[in-house]
């Protein structure tokens, strides 16, 4: 395990804690901020497997390995979207609820 897939693990535990801390006490920057850092922290130790798996394996492997490593990328994208649609929801909603109130 390289210092980037290190970085980036502690990272998403970070963030994690921070959404949730966010979510609990109701300062939606703070989980906000937590949903960023998660991203962040999943760049971080993709970029660290990506150089892992450079240094052990052939070209084809590499290869495969790069793929895979996009698809899940690609996949942490989507979650961190679909996140952040959620918190804009909840926002819309409170906004709402604020003006018939």
């Amino acid at each position: 395990m390289n210092k980037d897939q290190v970085s980036g693990k502690v990272d998403q535990v970070t963030g994690k804690i921070k959404q949730g801390v966010g979510e609990a006490v109701g300062n939606q920057d703070l989980a906000d901020r937590g949903v960023v850092d998660q991203a962040k922290g999943a760049v971080k130790e993709t970029w660290g497997n990506v150089k892992d798996a450079a240094d052990k394996n052939t070209q084809d492997d590499a290869n495969d390995t790069r793929e895979k490593i996009s698809n899940k990328v690609e996949d942490v994208k989507n979650r961190v979207n679909e996140k952040i649609d959620a918190v804009k929801e909840q926002y819309r909603e409170k906004k709402a609820s604020d003006r018939t109130a």
